[in-house]
């Protein structure tokens, strides 16, 4: 959530920081600002709203000249969303702006010292507080009231920061929340997230915890918390720019799901040599494996939904004992971590903090820590003590489509894998199941090829007040994800439930015409399955069914149905999951709201 970008070279800034802006919306905001300094004080220009509210007031930045500059979206936290809330902030005497991601946890106290010394402050945000601190602190050493500021701060920060009396430098602090830097040819950049510079430079610099990034126009500089300077090696990024741009689809999401034939192929191919499933970057012996006596997954939001599919898969393959856990839970519930653990951590963008808090607790326990993430470089992907890559591209839709298919790629091959090494699957059933992962892909396609007629169902639903998601075993996770993407970017109030839980209350909900979505893949609970859904009709419920091509007989009981093609039954999710996504997208669309940047949601969830 929140987008930071920072520059200075031999160009007018404000342009670069609308461009670098522009390529971070998917994070999620509500606000967005500019800080530049023009030659003789820090002029600051912002206003709540979309991007486009600050473009046409600046007119493209045009009218903020100056070559130093540092700009912000900002997804509200403390105070509601406004042109005073909205960042950029200055100290007292407007000298030095600040735009930050992340959240002061201890800025009432840190407030109420700064009122009593004088200070008086414009909004109502936890980042105004960094700002006057650092003027309390300033004696002319930028780095000293940096480093001053870290010490007296909690919880988490990204900083991008410029001071009045040092023009030529751009100064960037981190401490749980992303930040990169880089060198471009005309000049020196900081951002959030790799879009943002990918238009000027493919070598960066990731930001560890508790340093700073001091930025001149040809050179960077990087120093530790006790101000002492430090050497870093900077990352090649080898993304295609193009992979970030909608490339003539009406949306990000649609692009994007319609890239993950693609993504499964991407993740696929480097892993599967000679019919056999090779992990290089996993890093565990045969013996290791084979000494596995759990497995704990902690996850946040779809990657959470992954991780339940990644149960079923775990256990009916290999064997091993699986839990999986909401990430923001995983530390509160203090949990038994035994020896020969492996704890496995699933985000797609590597950042998100509750999932990085879960990884840095199982590894404090003694947990050997696996990272599946998306993005190369990212928090998760350097302190897990593996990390396995889902190879997606940049995926910039808040609602995730491929990075959570390549997710599930991801933990099929770790479970198959696993499962060939603790000799659990024979030769045949192994070479049946390579076989089924490798046509995945077009099987995807197939499916997103009748985008049409869940079009024209879809929107049968716009005014739809509440859908309900069932299934039994491995569907109840694919319910649970599609009822996810429905309520993320339609509104409409979805829940997934059990099948087998529906007589235990959830019946009570079911009225004429509601919706009801059905998940049919496990040929051993189609009875089961069917007998829910009659529940649900003989009490007025409209049922779209999605299941294998074989299970005509649904057609008796269900009103609607999607069929997918034949599959392996631990890796059904990754089909059923498409007709979801797409019917989930029409009906956003239908309602004409704003698909990839949905209301109160962010990208990447950088804050607790």
């Amino acid at each position: 959530m929140c987008g930071i970008v920072g520059y200075i070279g031999k160009k007018q800034a404000a342009p670069i920081l609308l461009d670098g802006l522009s390529k971070l919306e998917y994070r999620g905001y509500d606000s967005a600002g500019m800080a530049v300094y023009d030659g003789k004080n820090i002029q600051i220009q912002k206003a709540a709203g979309r991007l486009k509210v600050l473009d046409e007031q600046t007119h493209g930045g045009s009218t903020m000249p100056g070559t130093i500059g540092i700009g912000h979206t900002r997804w509200a936290t403390h105070g509601a969303p406004s042109d005073n809330n909205a960042h950029p902030h200055y100290n007292q005497d407007e000298t030095i702006a600040v735009v930050h991601n992340g959240i002061i946890e201890n800025y009432l106290k840190l407030r109420k010292k700064l009122i009593a010394k004088g200070y008086s402050f414009r909004s109502e945000t936890d980042t105004e507080v960094v700002a006057m601190l650092l003027g309390y602190y300033y004696k002319g050493d930028p780095l000293e009231a940096i480093v001053k500021v870290m010490h007296r701060v909690e919880g988490s920060y990204a900083l991008g920061i410029i001071f009045a009396d040092h023009p030529d430098v751009v100064y960037s602090v981190r401490k749980d929340s992303p930040l990169i830097v880089g060198q471009s040819e005309d000049g020196s950049l900081i951002a959030s997230d790799v879009p943002a510079v990918l238009k000027y430079t493919r070598d960066v610099y990731f930001i560890q915890n508790e340093e700073i990034a001091v930025l001149s126009e040809d050179k960077i500089t990087f120093y530790n918390i006790d101000g002492e300077e430090i050497e870093k090696e900077p990352k090649r990024i080898e993304w295609d720019i193009n992979a970030a741009e909608k490339g003539g689809y009406a949306h990000f999401m649609l692009k994007e799901m319609n890239e993950q034939p693609k993504t499964v192929s991407d993740t696929l191919n480097p892993r599967i040599k000679d019919g056999q499933i090779v992990i290089d970057e996993l890093g565990m012996s045969d013996e290791e494996i084979r000494a596995l006596r759990k497995i704990h997954i902690a996850a946040c939001g779809s990657a959470y939904h992954a991780g339940i599919t990644g149960k079923y898969v775990f256990e009916g393959l290999a064997r091993i004992p699986v839990e999986v856990d909401l990430a923001s839970e995983f530390r509160y519930r203090d949990p038994i971590i035994e020896e020969n653990t492996l704890v496995i951590i699933i985000s797609q963008s590597g950042e998100t903090a509750d999932s990085l808090a879960a990884l840095r607790e199982a590894k404090q326990r003694g947990a050997l820590t696996l990272g599946i993430v998306n993005v190369v470089g990212s928090s998760i992907a350097r302190e897990a003590d593996r990390v396995m890559y889902t190879l997606a591209g940049p995926e910039i839709a808040v609602a995730t489509t491929k990075a959570y298919t390549a997710q599930l790629i991801a933990l099929y091959l770790l479970a198959m894998k696993f499962a060939g090494v603790r000799g659990r699957l024979g030769n045949d059933a192994y070479a049946s199941m390579i076989k089924d992962l490798k046509a995945i892909p077009a099987q995807i396609q197939m499916l997103l090829a009748n985008k049409e007629d869940i079009q024209r169902f879809a929107n049968r639903y716009l005014a739809a007040r509440d859908i309900f998601f069932i299934g039994r075993g491995i569907d109840h996770a694919i319910s649970l994800e599609g009822s996810l993407k429905l309520k993320e970017i339609s509104y409409i109030h979805s829940e997934a439930y059990a099948a087998g839980e529906l007589k235990h209350g959830t019946i009570s909900l079911i009225e004429e015409g509601t919706l009801v979505t059905a998940v049919v893949t496990q040929e051993d609970l189609y009875k089961k399955a069917i007998s829910n859904i009659v529940e649900v009709r003989t009490r007025g419920a409209f049922v779209m069914a999605v299941t294998n091509e074989d299970n005509t007989e649904i057609e008796k009981t269900a009103d609607y149905v999607i069929y997918i093609p034949k599959t392996n039954r631990y890796f059904t999710n990754s089909l059923a999951i498409v007709p979801l996504q797409l019917f989930s997208y029409y009906v956003s669309v239908g309602k004409g709201l704003d698909v990839d940047k949905p209301r109160n949601l962010a990208k990447s969830v950088t804050v607790e």
